[in-house]
């Protein structure tokens, strides 16, 4: 079984090349972070992730998190001592804002360390993600009282955050909650309810936990209109800070999964003894709007996941592949022996595996820069949150079904052995699988890119990036180089049709609402593949730039970013070919059958 080594180089030409990295420190604003700096916090990232967190992800696995009675929460042997070298070294605190206690590092440089944090040990990266959001979902929207309070121990990490949605009757369907909050009169309130899938709900890794809960007040209309949000922690904070009194909230069991066996999935019951504290985050009845802050965090850092567990399932498919002795390669010599990598249909799956992670990786990057130009102020930060808000669910969606190949093709390189538990490889693929479950389906994300993104402008932020790309396309395929004019040429219709479609599913989005549904998934699917091989392709132009400027420049580095590119023009792109045939004619056969005939 392999341990996880960050593909730095890989990761910093991402960076750089896709996320205008350089620029992104210079519009920072912020001394503390220049290129050196940038390369030496990957540096140690690495490390870290490397050394302490990718050693435990095995044990986390085999040992998961241990439930006791009275609702008592063990994590993993290790688990405990790695978050708080983790804390101590200042990992936990590195994205948050600096007027909180966090580092305030750009998301672009944030985003390539938390993609290490994830592949070497998804199960506990999630306590930090969810705290994460957390904080961004209090500090956007809770008055300066509770922030002062919850966030400066939350940034820290001696305080853990959670998300608490989902109850037994109401999963995606949010209208369906239960919950009470019942005002005491002194600006709190008492919750009551039970709330189901709470990652990191309870355990022994942090002093105390932050729940973010849903729930319906007296006087809440009905549906989703009459949610709201309060901030519900395990031990009620003293007046110096420090937590005190235990509140009315239990974990009642945890959760049996099929992997992420090392991250405690919790059932809290709020109230059992007459109502858990807690305080109003936001307005009244205006709870799902501020959880959508911390849901779309994590729905951008489950797309990450996506990424990060398809690198270490590609890094270990790629570790067999090159000392596995089986046979003998087509076209080696008769006394040759070579290890599998030698047989052309394993070549194909790495190179499949590796332009899937590199195209997400891409589009997680490319959308990470844009958070950061969001920050700032004018047309330009109007223009970048536009963009992120449609490609929101283009990472989540398109990233975490990639992995599923991803994670699969891991697996059936290993052969046989990819069936046993001790090579790792079906860890990859049990912890992908949640990956397009959690923080909304795949179709929760296809929804949400046709009527909440292109359906509420008519499609003009899309049309204006399927320009750019359009145009890009077209100068690449006009152009000299053999190798980008080739990209270019696959690109320009693959564009065409996917602009086509989305001028499609906008027309259908009001009087064929079924049939615009019944096609969501596959143009999400489109949509990414296209996004995705356009900016592999950018970063082989990119990298063919430096080699025509530097013969002495890393050639064989710089060659194999174009041959991914290559890779994914001619496989991975006419695959969007093949969904926006799905998304023009296959409603109709998805529609074709009663309830009854199936």
């Amino acid at each position: 079984m392999s341990d996880y080594q960050a593909p730095r180089r890989e990761m910093l030409f991402a960076l750089r090349a896709i996320g205008g990295l350089e620029a992104v420190l210079a519009a920072h604003g912020d001394d503390a972070y220049d290129m050196e700096t940038a390369e030496a916090v990957l540096d140690e990232a690495a490390r870290f992730a490397g050394e302490v967190l990718s050693p435990l992800n095995r044990i986390g696995d085999r040992q998961g998190a241990r439930w006791s009675d009275g609702g008592v929460v063990r994590a993993a042997d290790g688990f405990a001592q790695a978050h708080a070298a983790f804390r101590e070294a200042g990992w936990h605190g590195m994205p948050a804002r600096t007027e909180f206690g966090g580092q305030g590092a750009p998301v672009l440089l944030s985003t390539a360390v938390l993609e290490m944090w994830k592949s070497a040990n998804m199960a506990f990266s999630l306590c930090q993600m969810l705290t994460l959001g957390a904080v961004e979902a209090i500090a956007r929207h809770a008055d300066a009282a509770l922030c002062a309070t919850l966030l400066p121990p939350m940034v820290e990490g001696r305080w853990t955050g959670t998300m608490n949605l989902t109850e037994p009757q109401a999963g995606s369907d949010l209208a369906a909650i239960r919950s009470r909050a019942v005002p005491t009169g002194d600006g709190r309130y008492r919750i009551t309810g039970t709330k189901i899938f709470i990652t990191w709900g309870e355990h022994d890794v942090a002093e105390n936990i932050v729940h973010l809960v849903l729930a319906r007040l007296p006087d809440a209309p009905p549906g989703v209109k009459g949610i709201s949000l309060f901030a519900v922690p395990k031990f009620l904070p003293r007046d110096d800070g420090s937590p005190g009194e235990r509140n009315d909230l239990v974990c009642a069991s945890i959760e049996h999964k099929l992997g992420i066996h090392g991250s405690p999935t919790a059932v809290m019951s709020f109230g059992e003894g007459g109502g858990a504290l807690g305080w109003l985050v936001g307005q009244p009845h205006q709870g799902l709007a501020c959880m959508f802050t911390m849901m779309n965090h994590a729905r951008l850092n489950v797309g990450l996941e996506g990424v990060a567990i398809g690198e270490r399932a590609y890094q270990a498919a790629r570790e067999y592949a090159l000392m596995r002795v089986q046979g003998r390669g087509i076209g080696l010599g008769e006394g040759d022996s070579a290890t599998i990598i030698g047989h052309p249909d394993v070549r194909r799956m790495l190179m499949d595996m590796r332009a899937r992670n590199e195209a997400g990786r891409a589009l997680a990057y490319y959308t990470a820069a844009r958070m950061d130009e969001a920050h700032g102020h004018g047309a330009g930060a109007a223009a970048a949150q536009a963009l992120v808000d449609l490609l929101t669910p283009v990472v989540k969606g398109w990233c975490t079904e990639s992995a599923q190949r991803v994670t699969a093709d891991g697996v059936q390189v290993h052969g046989g052995m990819g069936y046993i538990e001790e090579t790792g490889a079906a860890q990859h693929l049990r912890d992908a699988r949640i990956t397009t479950i959690y923080e909304g389906t795949t179709a929760i994300q296809a929804n949400d890119l046709l009527n909440r993104k292109l359906a509420r402008d008519g499609g003009a932020v899309a049309t204006a990036l399927l320009q750019r790309i359009a145009a890009e396309a077209e100068t690449w395929a006009a152009g000299h180089v053999p190798a980008l004019a080739a990209l270019g040429r696959a690109l320009s219709p693959a564009v065409a049709e996917l602009a086509a479609t989305c001028a499609l599913q906008v027309a259908r989005h009001g009087p064929q609402a079924r049939e615009a549904a019944a096609a969501t998934v596959p143009h999400l699917m489109q949509f990414g593949t296209v996004v995705g091989c356009w900016l592999l392709a950018r970063g082989a132009a990119a990298a063919q730039a430096q080699l025509d400027a530097d013969a002495a420049a890393d050639a064989g580095f710089l060659q194999t970013r174009i041959a991914v590119a290559r890779h994914a023009a001619t496989h991975l792109l006419p695959e969007a070919a093949a969904a926006a045939a799905v998304v023009r004619e296959g409603s109709a056969s998805t529609l074709a059958l009663d309830d009854a005939q199936f």
